[in-house]
């Protein structure tokens, strides 16, 4: 069985901690006070409460302000502000051209950050999909949808795909679906449903899939 790579994007792909992150909360947080007539100390604290509830912000203003998505995400993901702090390890493309098997990226960020990103890194040509959240239905991880749209329309089957994450949410749904999975972590300990713990991208080309638990830890 010839094997699906689904990447994440963010803190997976590059860096997006070091400055990327930051800036969407600061956008989404004056968003909130703009739309939403909020002080800064009470944006913050909904912004917060709906991404640890929804896995993403949008999700809650969708559902309990009736907020348009696309004109929050077109407000919140300005490039000429993000594409500047973009960080990340220069053999990512190597890394990607040593994996066998096709390459899809599904991630919560909208769709033009998303292509913006990987044309930055000069990486795009690696995958043969890429998913932002626009593309699901704007149905973030890890709500189990977006893994089975993008298997749906890719024409492959959750036990032929490798999720590689740094969120244990979505990896634990990903598990949940069928799917082999990676967490991109320092940390020391390895859920059941982490099959593979790696503290580089790099490490990934060495992972041996035919090992019932082919940890690298």
């Amino acid at each position: 069985m010839s094997l699906t790579w689904i990447f994440d994007l963010d803190n997976t792909l590059h860096n997006a901690s070091h400055g990327i992150f930051p800036r969407i909360n600061l956008l989404m947080t004056e968003y909130i006070m703009r739309h939403l007539g909020m002080s800064e100390a009470a944006a913050l604290a909904l912004r917060t409460s709906y991404y640890n509830r929804y896995g993403a912000t949008l999700r809650g203003m969708q559902r309990h302000h009736d907020v348009d998505p696309d004109h929050f995400l077109h407000e919140t993901h300005q490039p000429e502000q993000l594409l500047p702090l973009l960080k990340w390890d220069r053999q990512v493309g190597d890394v990607l051209n040593q994996l066998p098997g096709k390459k899809i990226m599904l991630s919560n960020g909208p769709q033009a950050y998303v292509e913006q990103i990987v044309r930055r890194m000069a990486i795009v040509h690696h995958f043969v999909a890429l998913y932002g959240v626009e593309r699901v239905a704007y149905l973030p991880k890890p709500n189990p949808r977006p893994f089975l749209t993008v298997c749906a329309r890719e024409g492959v089957l959750p036990s032929a795909c490798i999720m590689v994450e740094d969120s244990l949410d979505n990896l634990r749904t990903a598990k949940a679906l069928g799917m082999r999975t990676v967490w991109l972590s320092s940390e020391v300990r390895r859920p059941r449903f982490v099959d593979v713990r790696i503290r580089s991208i790099r490490e990934l080309p060495r992972i041996k899939w035919g090992q019932a638990h082919p940890g690298t830890d």
